[in-house]
């Protein structure tokens, strides 16, 4: 493998025990057509690591989000695992510079050609699950997204009710206009309940529950977002 090769293993934080599974990860079906006698292209792998990607961000969501519904973490998993932001992704590792393209697909921009990043993505995982296991797999693709509510909380505006709070309040009133405050903590140790209130000021503009601290506080925030004391959007 190539020392560029090496790099891209050290991004994934991931060493192959079989390379030639990377390189075919990285093969566009573009690259075949000047390239007939070199094997396959990497769309089997992409179809497996679709799959196992969708496990694992089936998995933590569940695991994250235990009070949510079925179409709420369905539309995480969607905001989290659409072409653009596998592309995004893709992007983060530096993964455009190793496909392995026709000469007119690289004329015609393959390199930066969504579906291409999307779809090398996904085979790349697809290629640590067949080097590896499930769990592996699970502990490279959980590293490269990281946090998973601070992905959302980009890609999905109502993920961050504090977010946008503080952004209609800050352009009349200033950073510090908004404050938090628990005003109850019931419940055993291992199944606390918190309750918030969040201050315009001194005027209390929304209410919320929740089974942490910042879920309550994201709550009354999501509350405060409907109260008719709240500033006009400057939009």
């Amino acid at each position: 493998m190539s020392h560029s090769i090496d790099q891209l293993q050290s991004r994934l934080a991931y060493r192959f025990n079989d390379p030639s599974l990377l390189q075919l990860a990285l093969t566009h079906p573009s690259w075949l057509q000047e390239h007939a006698t070199t094997g396959d292209n990497n769309q089997r792998l992409e179809y497996l690591g679709d799959a196992v990607l969708q496990l694992i961000l089936t998995e933590a969501l569940f695991q994250g989000y235990a009070q949510d519904r079925e179409g709420e973490l369905s539309k995480r998993r969607s905001a989290l695992a659409n072409g653009n932001y596998l592309a995004k992704l893709a992007g983060e590792i530096d993964l455009a510079p190793h496909l392995l393209l026709g000469k007119s697909e690289i004329e015609q921009g393959g390199r930066q050609r969504r579906a291409a990043l999307e779809d090398a993505f996904e085979a790349v995982i697809g290629a640590i699950y067949s080097d590896s296991d499930y769990v592996t797999s699970r502990a490279v693709v959980l590293r490269l997204y990281g946090d998973l509510k601070s992905r959302l909380a980009v890609v999905i505006p109502s993920e961050n009710p504090k977010g946008q709070l503080q952004e209609r309040v800050q352009p009349t009133l200033g950073n510090s206009a908004v404050r938090y405050v628990v005003t109850h903590i019931s419940g055993e140790d291992h199944a606390r309940e918190y309750e918030a209130q969040v201050y315009l000021l001194d005027q209390p503009l929304g209410s919320g529950r929740g089974t942490s601290k910042k879920s309550a506080e994201e709550a009354a925030a999501a509350a405060a977002l409907e109260s008719e004391l709240l500033p006009p959007s400057a939009d």
